[in-house]
C-alpha cells in the first residue's frame, strides 16, 4: 500500500490526482488532501514516518507555501519522499526545491504515466528497504526529468524564433553540452530533431488551416528564414512538398 498526502490550492488538481490513482493497478490510499501548506503540515506533524509514503505538494499555496512545507516535512521526517507539483511557468521555484532533495516533479497538467512511474518507484523503494534514506541518484532523476520537460515546453512555445542552444541551456539552468546529452538520453532525440518535429507539425497545421498563406510566410512562422531550405526539409520528412501537402497529398503507405 502506498499512502500519499496531497497539498494544492486547486481542488480540481487534488481531485484529479485522487481519481487517477484510484484507477491504477496499484494500491494507493490518499491519507490527506489539503488546500494549503498549513493544513497539510498540521496533519503531517501529527503522524509518523510509518503512516505516509509520499508527500505531493504544490509550490504556490496560501498560508504556508510549498517550500516551507517541504522544509518542515524534511525536519520532521528527513527521509520522506516528496514530489513537487508545478506548472512550467514555475520552473524557477521548482529549481529551488532541488536543494531539498525532492524525488520528482509532477507537471501540470498531470501526466498519468509520470505519476504512475513515481508511485512505482516509491513502492519499489519501500519494498526494498523502507528504513534507508532515498538515494541522491533518484533525487537527481526527478530534477533531470523536470529539466527535459521544461526544455520541451520552451521549444513548443518558441519554435518560431531563432534557436540558440546556449540561451536555452541558460534558461533551464544547465550547461549546454550536458543538456544536449541529457535530452538525447531521456527522449531518444536530439534537441534539434525535436524542434524540427515541432516546426513541421506546426507547418502542417498552417498549410491546412490557413491555405492562403504563402510558402515563405509559413516558413517564417515556424522559424525558417529560408523558404527553399524549409521546402527541402518538409519534403524530406513528410515525403511531399508543402504545396502538395496543402493539396491533400500524403505519404504513400508502404
Amino acid at each position: 500500500m502506498i499512502r500519499i498526502m496531497i497539498a494544492d490550492d486547486e481542488e480540481v488538481i487534488r481531485r484529479g490526482l485522487e481519481k487517477i490513482t484510484s484507477r491504477m493497478d496499484l494500491e494507493v490510499v490518499v491519507i490527506g488532501s489539503h488546500g494549503n501548506g498549513m493544513e497539510a503540515w498540521n496533519q503531517l506533524s501529527a503522524i509518523t514516518a510509518e503512516d505516509i509514503d509520499l508527500l505531493i505538494t504544490d509550490i504556490k499555496m496560501p498560508r504556508m507555501d510549498g517550500f516551507m512545507l517541504i522544509e518542515k516535512a524534511r525536519a520532521w521526517m528527513k527521509d520522506l519522499p516528496i514530489a513537487v507539483l508545478s506548472g512550467f511557468s514555475d520552473f524557477d521555484y521548482a529549481r529551488r526545491a532541488i536543494r531539498f532533495g525532492v524525488l520528482d516533479y509532477l507537471l501540470k497538467p498531470i501526466e498519468k504515466a509520470q505519476l504512475y512511474d513515481l508511485l512505482k518507484r516509491v513502492e519499489e523503494n519501500k519494498q526494498t528497504n523502507s528504513s534507508e534514506p532515498q538515494q541522491p541518484v533518484v533525487q537527481a532523476e526527478g530534477g533531470e526529468h523536470y529539466v527535459v520537460e521544461q526544455t520541451k515546453a520552451i521549444l513548443e512555445k518558441e519554435y518560431g524564433h531563432h534557436f540558440e542552444l546556449e540561451r536555452l541551456a541558460e534558461t533551464v539552468g544547465m550547461n549546454a553540452s550536458y543538456l544536449s546529452r541529457l535530452f538525447k538520453y531521456k527522449t531518444g532525440q536530439t534537441i534539434t530533431d525535436y524542434l524540427i518535429g515541432i516546426r513541421i507539425d506546426k507547418a502542417k497545421e498552417l498549410l491546412i488551416s490557413q491555405p492562403d498563406l504563402k510558402n515563405y510566410e509559413i516558413a517564417e512562422k515556424v522559424g525558417y528564414s529560408d523558404p527553399v531550405y524549409f521546402n527541402k526539409l518538409f519534403k524530406k520528412i513528410c515525403g511531399v512538398t508543402p504545396k502538395d501537402y496543402k493539396s491533400g497529398c500524403r505519404i504513400p503507405k508502404v
